[in-house]
């Protein structure tokens, strides 16, 4: 009998599909994030007859609205269980698209295959960025498009990665800050000569889904996997006290509402170019 080869990272991945398996993110996703792949696949002219590949696509925030103007549409993913999540979400809005497994560092399909490869805020939760940057541009056909939103590092996501951090289990080595992906530099050098980049936007996303400040902390812990991750990790040293009071330090420092009407802006970089 033939055995299985498997990737070197295999147990890197399936713990990083357990991660995002936990929680709740589709919930997330409907609660503060649904703005933000209409506003990649507007960016990135989405239109009728293209064949469009969405990269870490979640529950098809990007993949959904693509799907509706009229384009073919691949929505993938390294979790099944958001694949899932996102094909309710599709028949609800009474859209078809193909639903697929898989790895961002090693996309399963063909070179040149697609008019427009996108992810919002997907791709870049992969460790090795070099990998991802170079499935994104080999799967795009010459000419077509590669749009990324990402969160950046100065902005309100990628402070709370640097306040997670301290508490976090190790990242393997090799493995790069996701909200590098938001830094017009990264992107730049990831993607070098062979993406034409004609837009590298800043932009928030106002949330104002919460009344109290800690209220947005207290639903990354019971939803979000990388939040849900570190202090089950922080707890095993009997630091999850001290994990909460720095998430709730994060969340004060981050506030631009009231007491009772909490709002937040989390900056992202829209980076869109064409395939060279």
């Amino acid at each position: 009998m033939a055995t299985e080869v498997r990737p070197p990272d295999a147990e890197l991945k399936a713990r990083h599909r357990a991660m995002w398996a936990s929680g709740d993110y589709p919930s997330m996703v409907e609660t503060f994030l649904l703005p933000l792949g209409p506003r990649l696949v507007e960016a990135c002219g989405i239109a009728p007859g293209m064949r469009v590949l969405d990269v870490g696509a979640g529950t098809g925030n990007a993949s959904i609205p693509a799907a509706q103007r009229g384009a073919t549409v691949t929505a993938s993913d390294l979790t099944p269980e958001l694949l899932e999540a996102g094909r309710r979400r599709a028949d609800g809005a009474g859209v078809e698209l193909e639903w697929a497994e898989a790895d961002a560092e090693r996309l399963p399909f063909e070179d040149a295959t697609y008019d427009a490869v996108l992810s919002s805020i997907g791709a870049m939760f992969a460790p090795n960025h070099e990998a991802v940057a170079g499935e994104l541009v080999r799967v795009c056909r010459p000419g077509g498009t590669i749009g990324l939103l990402s969160w950046t590092p100065e902005g309100m996501i990628g402070d709370l990665f640097r306040t997670m951090g301290p508490f976090a289990p190790p990242p393997p080595p090799g493995a790069q800050p996701p909200p590098l992906w938001g830094s017009e530099a990264h992107v730049g050098e990831l993607f070098g000569d062979r993406v034409a980049l004609r837009t590298l936007a800043r932009d928030t996303l106002e949330v104002t889904a919460f009344a109290r400040a800690p209220d947005y902390g207290e639903h990354f812990k019971a939803r979000y996997g990388p939040t849900i991750a570190a202090r089950k990790n922080a707890a095993k040293d009997g630091r999850d006290g001290e994990f909460d009071a720095a998430l709730d330090a994060f969340c004060d420092r981050w506030n631009r509402g009231t007491d009772g009407a909490a709002r937040f802006e989390m900056e992202y970089l829209l980076a869109v170019g064409t395939r060279l």
